[in-house]
């Protein structure tokens, strides 16, 4: 037992000092992140504006006037266009998404005045600082193969944690495995913070990164889900032919709702001419997710008729799994009481980088000065 403490020691070590860099850069991103809205609202005043109006919902007629808004101020975008209901009063976010980029590709971020007559802001997706930390974060500004690199750097990481806490692993009492000796030697006293750091935030920590990593490789993920809990359903493309002039979205509104009367309008997506469908987004009782629920409507844009139904009550427990990813990852799930921890926990992992280096460098030179010496 002591020999495979000793070799496991050694993997943590040197998976510490590969993966370090990359974890605390992970960590100190994500915890920005989990403060996203509020972050950017703080470097942009110009979208901070107070409103009496109420936060529009299923039967606002501000929905067809913001769309009526950004298509006269961009006749030239032929794309979809589509706009979150937060659920607050203040200004209304937007997205535009050129044909055929996916859901990844480049978008424009538009916002709107409440009354969804006024452009208050426009800015390219990557090029403002929230969504350059949240490439970053998500991809290292790479690309789908940077997004592969840190899931993979995810599953290094959670053998990273595992090994952390096997080479601590008391065998003896357990008091004094978590004492902090403070008048011990630096490299003890280093030893004991990196140790107890880990410690606290390892339940948080292990979260976030099993949870990105299976955020990051999705086929690999739901390809485990689907041996071990079931097969994963996944919505397929729908398109509908639209001729003439299309209904507007308060109609669109209107036929999701009946379809879920109990559910959150929470995004609602206007197709460009030609080709495509409303999508209603809708966040239904249970989902955990309240900025992407995982429940969708899609309505003919010509006749207004209902296209396809996603319901999340109806899903099976792989797509039950996934649905709790995003919302943990990003600690929106539980509120302030989720978010202030798991920001903490994000600031672990430099912490554990910085420790682990300088014992690590201070018990190095101990070892060529001793070795000096002993040649002397």
């Amino acid at each position: 037992m002591q020999r495979w403490r000793g070799v496991v020691r050694k993997a943590h070590l040197w998976l510490g000092l590969g993966l370090g860099g990359l974890f605390a850069v992970l960590g100190l991103s994500g915890s920005v992140l989990v403060f996203y809205e509020a972050v950017d609202a703080a470097l942009n005043p110009e979208i901070r504006v107070q409103s009496r109006l109420p936060a529009p919902g299923w039967d606002s007629p501000v929905w067809d006037q913001a769309l009526a808004t950004v298509r006269a101020r961009w006749p030239e975008r032929r794309g979809a266009w589509r706009f979150e209901a937060t659920g607050r009063p203040g200004p209304l976010a937007a997205r535009y998404q050129p044909p055929g980029v996916g859901h990844h590709g480049q978008r424009i971020m538009v916002w709107l005045s409440p009354d969804g007559r006024q452009v208050l802001r426009e800015d390219e997706w990557g090029r403002y600082a929230m969504t350059w930390l949240y490439d970053l974060h998500m991809n290292l500004l790479l690309g789908e193969g940077g997004r592969a690199v840190v899931g993979w750097a995810g599953v290094a990481t959670a053998a990273l944690l595992a090994s952390g806490l096997w080479a601590w692993w008391p065998r003896g009492s357990w008091r004094r495995a978590l004492h902090f000796k403070r008048e011990a030697e630096r490299t003890r006293r280093l030893r004991d913070l990196h140790k107890l750091a880990g410690l606290a935030g390892l339940p948080l920590l292990a979260m976030l990164v099993v949870t990105g990593v299976m955020l990051a490789l999705p086929d690999e993920s739901n390809a485990v889900l689907a041996r071990t809990l079931g097969p994963v359903t996944k919505p397929g493309p729908v398109r509908a032919a639209s001729s003439g002039e299309p209904v507007g979205i308060a109609t669109a509104l209107a036929a999701a709702h009946r379809v879920m009367p109990a559910g959150r309008l929470a995004w609602v997506e206007a197709p460009g001419p030609g080709f495509g469908a409303y999508m209603v987004r809708v966040q239904q009782p249970g989902d955990p997710s309240y900025r992407f629920p995982h429940s969708s409507v899609w309505i003919d844009p010509a006749s207004g008729a209902v296209l396809a139904v996603q319901d999340r009550q109806r899903f099976g427990a792989s797509n039950l799994v996934n649905n709790w990813l995003h919302p943990l990852h990003d600690a929106s799930a539980g509120g302030l009481w989720l978010r202030v921890p798991v920001a903490l926990a994000g600031l672990l992992p430099a912490l554990l980088l910085a420790t682990g280096v300088w014992r690590w460098a201070l018990l190095r030179r101990a070892r060529r000065e001793a070795f000096s010496r002993r040649a002397a």
